[in-house]
């Protein structure tokens, strides 16, 4: 049987480095050269015809090889390897992720006193992904080219594009470990998913992320946005809306696009990436999974729920804050990846700077701040009329759980941030009662709306400037780290 050549690109082979950018700078150039190849065959192949040979580029990688156990600081999370032996990953956009590539890189090669090798994997760069970089090209779908893409070219491989890192199953083919939570594949998928439902390229999206239920937060953070942007000394620099539309001044006009995302999102930028990214995922524990799922790979510092609830106590009014402490998952949409038996912790960095951001926009302290702010468990259910169910049994788990408060989002953005290693909070604003009579009616709404959502929105904010402050190495928790961790945070 007659095997098919094989055309790939001319690339640097493998070079050791001790430097953390000039390693970063080849794994740019290696993916550069690669896919600027797989872009150029692509377009000569639509305009003349399949070629005769196979077109391949792979991504580039970086292998650590250690042969004892780093003597580290026992009290860091991240930026060693667990074990000796050589652990190794695929590398995708390293334009977009430099500068956490030369962090990370860095510190391995001071915790372990070894250099880094770089060069091209194994791992083949699927053609939608490489044509991704370039805007003015797309790939055809299926039988809309005048040949079969995959007899040609390598597409998107779901068994290099899964979480079994993440979910602690994966097993290796050889003796090399995973150095980091996300294989290039994965992180490429995620890119793209990122780009159709919230219409926002990735180099747009900040540390700090929010994550809200409802629209009306949407233009409080454009008007603070406004107003960060007008003071100079604020360190914000630019406001990214819905369809890459950037302003850099306060009076500056967006057009939304005429066809709104999914999931709306928005993000009022520092130059350092360290800004605030708020993005409205919408009712339901599907959407909070799919959005948490894919900023994932950008591996944020932090991120927030600032939504509504239920509040489950009558001693609550409209408008209270819930400080989550615990969760109760009903959402069933993470069952599969993250058991409901594993406990969610509380972080307390972030219970900290929640519970000072909520008493410094309200100006409450002690019993005073007791009376608007519940600390306690949130369930979150998969079933926004759970109300019109025979409510016994619902009724009776929510009080043996101790519950305070309801949604359908909390629960799945703080277990995903958990799976993920991703520091995560909740701070909820109760918006009705149903247990008592108090439901969500227009016009309640639209008084509640007008009073809260601006106060709330600060809080949010507050946080995130509180948690920016804060050293990476102890935000990240060592809680969110499992028995053999990956280098990389």
């Amino acid at each position: 049987m007659t095997q098919t050549k094989i055309k790939t690109p001319t690339v640097p082979a493998a070079e050791t480095f001790r430097d953390a950018a000039a390693a970063v700078a080849r794994l740019e150039e290696i993916y550069r050269l690669s896919t600027g190849f797989l872009c150029t065959e692509f377009a000569r192949a639509m305009a003349e015809g399949a070629p005769s040979e196979r077109i391949r580029a792979f991504y580039p990688e970086i292998r650590l090889t250690t042969l004892s156990h780093a003597q580290v600081d026992s009290r860091l999370s991240f930026g060693h390897v667990s074990d000796p032996g050589t652990h190794a990953t695929t590398i995708t956009r390293p334009d977009l992720f430099r500068s956490y590539l030369t962090q990370q890189i860095d510190l391995l090669m001071r915790n372990h006193d070894r250099p880094v090798v770089t060069g091209p994997s194994t791992t083949p760069i699927p053609l939608h992904f490489a044509v991704a970089t370039d805007a003015g090209m797309t790939v055809p779908q299926q039988g809309a080219a005048a040949f079969t893409l995959r007899d040609v070219f390598d597409v998107p491989d779901l068994d290099t594009t899964n979480d079994d890192i993440v979910n602690g199953t994966h097993r290796p083919e050889d003796d090399t470990e995973p150095l980091s939570l996300f294989t290039a594949q994965r992180v490429d998928y995620s890119l793209a998913r990122l780009s159709h439902y919230t219409a926002t390229d990735a180099e747009h999206f900040q540390n700090h992320v929010l994550f809200t239920n409802y629209q009306f937060y949407v233009s409080e953070f454009e008007a603070y946005a406004r107003a960060q942007l007008s003071d100079p000394a604020s360190g914000y620099t630019s406001f990214v809306s819905t369809g890459n539309v950037e302003i850099t001044g306060a009076d500056a006009p967006i057009d939304l696009p005429a066809k709104m995302p999914q999931m709306p999102t928005y993000h009022l930028k520092r130059p350092d990436g360290n800004g605030i990214t708020l993005v409205n995922i919408g009712v339901g524990p599907s959407n909070a999974k799919t959005a948490t799922d894919h900023i994932a790979v950008l591996r944020p510092h932090a991120w927030l729920m600032v939504g509504h609830c239920a509040g489950l106590r009558n001693t609550q009014a409209l408008g209270d804050f819930v400080l989550a402490h615990a969760y109760l998952r009903e959402d069933k949409v993470l069952d599969d990846d993250l058991p409901v038996w594993v406990p969610i912790p509380p972080l307390a960095e972030i219970q900290v700077a929640l519970e000072r951001a909520v008493a410094e926009v309200t100006e409450l302290e002690g019993y005073e701040l007791k009376r608007i702010m519940r600390t306690g468990t949130v369930a979150s259910v998969d079933n926004r009329n759970w109300e019109l169910r025979d409510q016994s049994g619902p009724v009776q788990r929510l009080s043996q759980s101790r519950a305070i408060a309801l949604d359908m989002e909390s629960a799945t953005i703080a277990a995903n941030g958990y799976r993920f290693r991703v520091p995560y909070g909740t701070l909820l604003c109760v918006s009705d009662k149903p247990l008592h009579g108090e439901l969500k009616l227009p016009g309640m709404a639209s008084e509640f709306y007008t009073t809260q959502v601006g106060r709330h929105l600060a809080i949010g904010i507050r946080a995130m400037e509180l948690l920016r402050g804060m050293p990476l190495e102890r935000l990240h928790s060592r809680k969110l780290r499992s028995f053999d961790e990956t280098a990389f945070l």
